[in-house]
Parts: C-alpha cells; structure tokens; sequence
C-alpha cells in the first residue's frame, strides 16, 4: 500500500476515535464510530487475498448493523425523552438496545461469532488494530451510558468469559486463539463496568499491553498457527523463552501484570455481593489459562521434524523492528508493582 494511502488511513482510524472520545452527542458519537470502520476496511482487504477480501466484507456488514441499531436507539431516545446528549439516557429501552449494539461492535458474547471468522483473514498488524485500538470507541461508550439494567451486563460479561475459555480450546491457528482471548478479556471488563469504570478502563489498557506483545511476538517469529511455533527457538532463542511468561500474563498468573485487573475485579465483585459471579469468571479463567499453557508448550518444550536444509532459512534473522515488542513485552511481565498506584487511581 502507498504510504501516502496508508497515512490518510491511519489519519482516519486515529480521527474517529478522538471524535468518540471528544463527543456528547450521539450523532457526533456515531460518526466518529462510522469513520473509524471505513479507515479500517482498505487495511483489511489490502492483500487481495479471498479471506482478507471475506473478513473485509464480515466485518462491513457486522459494524454497518451495529451502527445502524445504535442510530436507531439514539433516535427513539431523543423520541421518548428529548435527550441527544450520551449521558442523559434515561429510557430504559434505547439503553439496552445501544448496549447490545456496541456488544455486537466488540465481539462480546453472545453476539461474538464474527470475531474470530475476521481475525483468521487478517495479517498480524490490521489484526492487532482491530483487537485493540478498534475497542476503544466502542468501550468508551459503553463507560459513558448509565446502566439501569446491572443484570443485562453481567450474564453479557460471563457469558463472554465462558465462551472466550470454551472456544479457543480446540483452536490450532493463532488468530483465532487470540479472538476468543480478547471475547474473554473483554468480558472481565464488562462484569465490574458499572460498579467501578476507572478499574475497567485500567483492565482494558492492560489488555492492550498484553495483546500488543502477543501480536508483535507472533509477526516477529512470522508464525499464525501452533505447528508454526515449534519453528520460533532457531528465530529468536531468547524471545522464546521469554513467550511462556506473555501468554501466562494474558492468563493472569502472579507475579505477572496480567494477574493485577483480574486480581482487582474479583476483589470488586466480592464487595458488591457478588461472590457467586466471582467464583464462575475465575473458573472460567481456567479455561483461557489451559490454551495459553498449550501455545507455552508448543512453542518452548517441542522441536520441529527438521533437516540441515530445512534449517538453514529459519536461521536468517529478521529485518523487522523489535523496539515496540521490547517496550510491550517488559510493561506486559513487570507491571504488577503498580498495583498499589492502580488502588488508589481507582479510589480517587
């Protein structure tokens, strides 16, 4: 693609989610939304390739419904109570009805299925745009309508943390895994939303972190399936050994960042009343740790059959930048000191 192409693009994808963000009107909102698809889809289909071309096409129509039944909301809002403004939603049915729409722009379940269909037909870099600046828009406003209805976001984020741990257990390509991971990182977010915004804003950052480092680990080591990671230890020796402490990061075990927003809704939940939702979204992290253990085990514990031959093209190093992936990777493994400054974040 041209780099004068390129920029508009990234121009574009950048201006849609600052006039989401700078928004209190929800046609403004809704523009900013449209803006921001319409930047993102030349990047999907860049390759010409059948499945980018598929995923282009998925990810139009979904986005084209979803910002279809917001505007539809935000109008019988300003039809029932004479209201635009984002925070003055009061009517109980637009509030649901624009929640199950920015749901479905996220990928949150039940309304997730296109998430990992789109996923699968990206490259490594449109990929991890869409699984995180694309969330931003989207999560902000859902941060912004006032819930009447607690129950509504709570089976959506269980829901989401189940279906995340369940449907990347028998997945063997890598985009699709980091699919379901982000369906059930999304759903944590979603369970302590309405009870403390700042914690999940704080979680949804660090996911970005989190993901930004698997995605960049995975287009460094140029690998998009399990089988394709036994082929990384000749790349990068010690990448892969520091890649088990990532993914244990995105499951959420101590002493790793990823352990601090899980650690803190739970703690959240509890002192709402809420041990039984707790305990069912800590289970269901179970189920998200065991597929980050197999991507761990492929990718340090097996060799790849192999010959001289085969070897030699794996030993050529790779040209791309590892800056980024250096700056992700050690926010991702050594954040978890911050807690404390998270706490009190949260309190004020």
């Amino acid at each position: 693609m041209a780099p004068f192409v390129l920029t508009i693009l990234l121009f574009g994808l950048g201006l849609g989610t600052t006039v989401v963000f700078a928004s209190s009107h929800w046609l403004l909102a809704w523009m900013g939304i449209e803006i921001n698809t319409l930047a993102i889809l030349p990047l999907m289909a860049q390759r010409h390739h059948p499945r980018g071309v598929e995923a282009a096409t998925k990810y139009f129509l979904i986005q084209a419904t979803g910002g279809a039944m917001l505007l539809f909301a935000a109008t019988t809002n300003a039809w029932l109570t004479g209201q635009w403004d984002i925070q003055q939603m009061s009517h109980p049915f637009p509030v649901i009805m624009i929640t199950v729409a920015l749901s479905l722009k996220i990928g949150l379940a039940p309304l997730h299925s296109w998430l990992p269909g789109v996923l699968q037909g990206l490259d490594l870099t449109t990929g991890l745009i869409l699984s995180t600046w694309q969330k931003l828009a989207p999560f902000i406003l859902l941060l912004q309508v006032p819930s009447p209805n607690s129950t509504l976001l709570v089976v959506l984020g269980l829901t989401s943390t189940l279906i995340g741990g369940w449907g990347g257990l028998n997945q063997t390509q890598l985009r699709k895994i980091l699919a379901y991971s982000s369906i059930a990182h999304l759903g944590w977010m979603i369970l302590v939303l309405q009870f403390s915004p700042s914690l999940a804003l704080i979680t949804l950052l660090t996911y970005i972190i989190m993901t930004s480092s698997a995605f960049l680990l995975f287009k460094l080591s140029q690998a998009t399936s399990i089988n394709m990671l036994a082929t990384s230890w000749t790349k990068a020796p010690a990448l892969t050994a520091l890649t088990p402490l990532i993914l244990l990061s995105l499951g959420g075990l101590p002493p790793l960042t990823g352990f601090m927003p899980k650690w803190l809704i739970l703690q959240e939940l509890t002192k709402q009343s809420l041990a039984p939702t707790a305990t069912i979204a800590a289970l269901t992290a179970l189920l998200s740790l065991y597929f980050y253990l197999r991507l761990s085990y492929a990718m340090t514990l097996t060799m790849s059959p192999n010959n001289p031959i085969g070897i030699a093209p794996w030993r050529q190093p790779s040209s791309q930048s590892s800056t980024l992936l250096a700056i992700a990777m050690m926010a991702t493994l050594l954040l978890l000191p911050l807690t404390p400054a998270a706490v009190a974040l949260i309190a004020h």
